[in-house]
């Protein structure tokens, strides 16, 4: 099949609104992910008899199950029980939750870079263990992680096709659409690979950024 331009530029528009789609959910869940990862981290940093053993079971289930199964379970078993969730909505739970599971272990691993001194230095100044984590060890904890982080919110992006299991038109999805009513897939199926090559990319270097930024705030402190 020979490639058509006026066909292309004929759908370009609606590509880069399902574009906007896929970044939209792409953004929020990992928001969730980042915010509840840091909780999944501490509450294993602290040692809470029986809540982080659960935590950590949960972490192993999550981690352990494939990201379109938890889509179906939450999207359509859930409703049996009287909890019913906008598709859109239970995208983002859901990629929060499974990419959580992830990030947690990207915090711990920043956590244990934290010098045990600064803990007993904590305790000396008797500091309450809230005090300590926000001041002083989350925040030589955090920018150490930031490229890993990043390379989950990279990955998460790319996944956001399983979306369409769920009723979610995100891009590829709108290039399936597009192919489907006009009987060509090479033009939709191409710009939603660009588009997913190009905002990786766009991210990708976002991640640098503020990793070199936040690198070049911590040589300046010293």
């Amino acid at each position: 099949m020979t490639w058509d331009w006026a066909y292309t530029f004929e759908i370009l528009p609606t590509m880069a609104l399902a574009s906007l789609v896929t970044l939209e959910v792409t953004v929020l869940g990992f928001a969730a992910a980042a915010a509840l990862g840091l909780v999944w981290a501490v509450i294993g940093l602290l040692e809470v008899p029986g809540l982080t053993f659960a935590v950590r079971l949960a972490i192993e289930f999550v981690r352990s199950t494939p990201l379109l199964i938890q889509l179906f379970a939450v999207y359509y078993f859930l409703p049996s029980f009287g909890i019913m969730l906008p598709a859109f909505l239970t995208g983002v739970l859901v990629l929060g939750i499974h990419y959580s599971a992830y990030c947690a272990e990207v915090y711990r691993a920043g956590f244990a870079n934290v010098p045990r001194g600064q803990w007993e230095a904590a305790r000396a100044l008797n500091l309450g263990i809230g005090h300590t984590l926000r001041r002083i060890v989350i925040p030589q904890a955090i920018p150490p992680v930031i490229l890993p982080l990043g390379n989950y919110f990279v990955t998460m992006f790319k996944e956001t096709p399983v979306l369409l299991a769920i009723t979610i038109i995100e891009l590829v999805a709108t290039a399936r659409i597009i192919g489907n009513d006009t009987f060509r897939y090479t033009e939709p199926m191409t710009l939603a690979g660009l588009f997913f090559l190009l905002l990786s990319l766009l991210a990708a270097a976002m991640m640098r950024a503020l990793n070199a930024r936040f690198a070049l705030h911590r040589r300046i402190a010293r």
